[in-house]
């Protein structure tokens, strides 16, 4: 900007700053390319997340997951319990026989910290000892303690007089 001969700016230099900053259509402009950008990022995001959500609602895993042996009916009289591996050797769980007669199988790894959960007969609840979380047998959902989320459902199948693990639900709400 020129200055005169005092160092000091014009009064007419000043007014021209002034008018770069009341101009209307730079700030029409850059609130309505905001606004694009915005809306094109939350598409983006929304399509991008899109199979997950499915995958979320849906519950069901793409992988087939296996049919293993657990016991044999004989062998888990009413109130007992059996402790297995399911789907594979890292993923503990157990099978509880209830009075009623129907069978329950859960993952046994507290949805809090991933204690041990074991069943307790004389309860009749799936117990966790760290921090005394207590889960219901008939849903795997969190009845006290630290836990929020309900223990992992696993399918069961009872074919020639043996129980067997055929699938997993994580969320199954029941």
């Amino acid at each position: 900007m020129p200055k005169h001969e005092t160092g000091k700016h014009s009064e007419s230099d000043l007014l021209h700053l002034v008018d770069n900053v009341n101009r209307e259509e730079d700030v029409d402009y850059n609130r309505r390319s905001f606004l694009k950008a915005m809306f094109a990022t939350g598409l983006t995001m929304s399509a991008a997340t899109f199979p997950f959500s499915i995958h979320a609602l849906t519950g069901k895993s793409k992988e087939a997951l296996p049919q293993v042996k657990i016991a044999d009916v004989k062998d888990v009289p009413k109130g007992g319990s059996v402790v297995f591996n399911y789907p594979d050797e890292s993923q503990p769980a157990v099978l509880v026989h209830l009075s009623n007669g129907e069978y329950k199988a859960y993952n046994s790894k507290c949805t809090h910290l991933q204690c041990s959960v074991f069943w307790s007969q004389e309860q009749e609840k799936l117990v966790c000892p760290c921090h005394h979380g207590f889960f219901s047998v008939e849903n795997g959902q969190p009845l006290a303690g630290p836990p929020k989320r309900e223990l992992p459902l696993i399918e069961l199948e009872i074919r020639n007089d043996a129980i067997y693990a055929i699938g997993r639900k994580v969320r199954h709400h029941a």
